[in-house]
């Protein structure tokens, strides 16, 4: 109740556009609920019921240390996009040498690619669970139902699209929690304490490794603009980044749910029983005798929501990276926005085709996103704490050192996940 108090008192304002108290900020969810979506794509779901079956409630505290560190980074791209009023791939493109900013954003578009094959096949994945389907018929099935979305409707539209799926995805997993007992002592202290089981570090490092992504970054910067408030006006920009920092905090928070949803689940389930899951199809599978047909059905659904709406941000954040190469704002009209968007889909469902094991698929994807996430991750700090581009709103010094930091570790994480899949991939 303080935060809601504090927070209503800040925003008092005598400007009628921006109205006090704790529910008008709840007009300006959604941006970080969209970013949200690449938190709880296909890849995370591996990572967290490969956890959980394995580990029990033990890895808990991973969902709460990386949601730590992503809110902390989106909020400080989202302010990026508040003050300067340019995405992080319009910004890139005017601040740094031609050279390099086309190098950095033809790597970011990679990633997205990289990206969208994931979510696409999570969504395949999915319908090959409902209906049996093959897993490159149920690729374009995805893919062409994404288009048809993003195509023929607004933003806003997409965005409340959007926020319905996130909604049904916690939906489904609280329906399957109340059909399981959780030992909540138990999760409450895994999920504040650390510990390091013993053959563990790979999944440590996958569950940190898949929550911040270079596209979601690239996402933040552009979408956090759609509300288009009156930069222009001090006051207005101040009130906007704090309700940007609410938006954020608020939907990261749903995200940290949502995966601990999943650790929950596979810890009650399958690790009780003794079964290690490494692929989503055998969960689903294994949750059918354990749990009945229904919940079975609701885990594929919830699988396929998050297919498809990762996808769709995933085809939003590659419009956005290649429209700023042309200083163009994300604008689904607009050619440029509609070339990015098909190249990411596109190019991610035509690899789809070239693989025929659909796992391999998944890690190649994330080699990709590991390779290129430092250089995203690093444009970003380096541009927020540039006075140049933000003026009096750039990193404080403490905060720079907690941004880098937070970007080696990052960085880090996913250099040896990479090395540890191809150590996988050999042996």
């Amino acid at each position: 109740m303080k935060f809601f108090k504090k927070i209503k008192k800040e925003y008092k304002t005598t400007d009628p556009s921006l109205k006090s108290g704790a529910l008008e900020l709840f007009k300006y969810i959604g941006p970080g609920l969209l970013v949200t979506v690449g938190f709880i794509d296909p890849g995370n779901w591996a990572s967290n019921f490969g956890a959980g079956s394995e580990f029990g409630y033990a890895l808990l505290w991973i969902v709460t240390l990386s949601t730590v560190m992503l809110i902390i980074l989106q909020h400080n791209v989202a302010h990026l996009g508040i003050v300067t009023g340019l995405c992080l791939s319009e910004a890139a493109n005017k601040y740094l040498p031609q050279r390099a900013s086309r190098f950095i954003l033809w790597s970011a578009m990679g990633a997205s690619i990289s990206t969208s094959l994931a979510e696409i096949l999570g969504g395949a994945i999915a319908l090959q669970m409902l209906f049996d389907i093959p897993i490159k018929v149920g690729a374009v099935l995805v893919a062409v139902f994404v288009f048809i979305m993003m195509f023929s409707n607004s933003y806003k539209k997409i965005e409340r699209y959007i926020i319905a799926f996130v909604s049904l995805i916690g939906l489904s997993f609280i329906y399957e929690l109340f059909l399981i007992d959780i030992e909540w002592g138990e999760a409450a202290k895994a999920w504040i304490t650390p510990s390091i089981p013993e053959g563990s570090m790979l999944l440590i490092m996958s569950v940190l490794g898949a929550v911040v992504m270079p596209h979601n970054l690239f996402l933040h910067s552009e979408v956090i603009q759609s509300r288009e408030w009156n930069t222009k006006d001090e006051a207005v920009m101040e009130k906007q980044l704090k309700y940007e920092f609410f938006d954020t905090f608020l939907s990261m928070l749903i995200g940290w749910a949502i995966n601990s949803a999943m650790i929950l689940l596979a810890a009650a389930t399958f690790f009780k029983e003794g079964m290690v899951v490494d692929d989503l199809q055998q969960a689903k599978s294994l949750l059918e005798p354990l749990l009945g047909s229904n919940a079975a059905i609701v885990f594929a659904l919830a699988l396929l929501f998050a297919g498809i709406s990762s996808s769709m941000t995933s085809g939003i954040a590659a419009g956005s990276i290649f429209a700023g190469m042309y200083n163009e704002p994300y604008n689904i009209k607009d050619i440029h926005s509609k070339v990015g968007t098909i190249i990411s889909l596109g190019v991610g469902l035509f690899i789809i085709f070239l693989i025929n094991d659909p796992f391999m698929g998944l890690i190649i994807s994330q080699a990709i996103l590991s390779l290129q996430l430092p250089i995203t991750v690093f444009l970003q700090v380096r541009l927020t704490s540039s006075e140049q581009v933000m003026g009096k709103y750039a990193n404080k010094t403490w905060t720079k050192i907690l941004l880098y930091a937070i970007a080696v570790v990052v960085s880090l994480l996913n250099i040896l996940l990479l090395a540890s899949f191809f150590v996988d991939v050999h042996l």
